[in-house]
């Protein structure tokens, strides 16, 4: 599967920008709908379920015919608790909300359910951006080596989920204050810039992530403080470095680098021509 936006583009002009194309190709590489069966919320469909957990819905009686899903909302819950039960994913005891595709939400569900259905989940990601006489540095964390998820990667200054009842900006304002100590009147000022989403096939099922990012411009004398024990280390980086590192390595989070290639597009870092082909890329157009 060729990444988006450069299908037709020959590729001796773009293979400087291969590697920030193949960032974005890795973290969109499920194919739906596969070998996967839709799973509804009445007649709205929500999610994409493999034939393995297809056969659990059946055994549960959570389908109609052939039709897998709930009519209840308040069934997702006690769905999600039963399949946790016969060993399917492992409880995270935090629900995220479930929305359907007008924004509304129709229920909550523990957050290690979320890829076995194939449901949309809700993250922020915050670039910590600190404005120098030598440029644009970025805060960057480094995962420390106790995390499940990607230990010793690269990350953002601050990024996390979006739990029940939160929206994005009361979320960035938690998460900041949580994992780098930022004070709520700081991260207030935390300004949205976009908005991401992207289909991974992972080892715990298919993520179908919603990452609202935003950028917070930060005093030089601002040091963050690992207070959740998520981080091993902060460090300030030229945003040039991040820039280079991102080309150059996989040393960040699958998709952290996301993140970080929209904001050297909405900083000007790639030519006018490279700039079209990685925005397509990253932000296509639902046909």
């Amino acid at each position: 599967m060729t990444p988006s936006g450069a299908t037709s583009t020959n590729p001796t002009m773009t293979s400087h920008i291969t590697p920030f194309l193949e960032h974005i190709h890795a973290c969109n590489q499920a194919t739906l709908p596969g070998q996967r069966a839709p799973f509804f919320w009445r007649d709205e469909q929500i999610g994409w379920v493999s034939p393995a957990i297809a056969r659990e819905l059946r055994s549960l009686k959570a389908n109609t015919g052939n039709t897998l899903g709930i009519q209840d909302t308040n069934a997702l819950r006690p769905l999600a608790l039963t399949l946790a039960q016969r060993g399917l994913y492992k409880l995270h005891h935090e629900d995220f909300d479930i929305r359907n595709k007008a924004g509304d939400i129709i229920g909550q569900i523990d957050r290690g359910a979320i890829p076995i259905l194939g449901l949309a989940a809700e993250g922020i990601h915050l670039n910590g951006l600190v404005e120098t006489n030598h440029g644009p540095h970025l805060w960057v964390a480094r995962r420390s080596m106790d995390k499940k998820l990607d230990p010793g990667k690269l990350d953002h200054l601050v990024a996390g989920g979006m739990s029940a009842g939160l929206t994005p900006s009361t979320t960035v304002i938690k998460e900041a204050e949580e994992e780098a100590g930022i004070p709520p009147s700081l991260a207030q000022q935390a300004k949205p810039v976009s908005r991401i989403q992207y289909a991974m096939e992972r080892p715990e099922g298919l993520r179908r992530d919603v990452l609202h990012c935003y950028d917070l411009t930060l005093p030089e004398t601002f040091r963050p403080i690992p207070n959740d024990g998520e981080v091993e280390s902060f460090h300030l980086l030229p945003l040039m470095e991040v820039f280079e590192r991102v080309r150059s390595t996989h040393d960040f989070k699958f998709n952290v680098n996301l993140v970080l290639i929209d904001l050297f597009l909405r900083r000007g870092l790639f030519s006018p021509q490279d700039h079209t082909l990685i925005h397509n890329a990253l932000h296509p157009i639902a046909s």
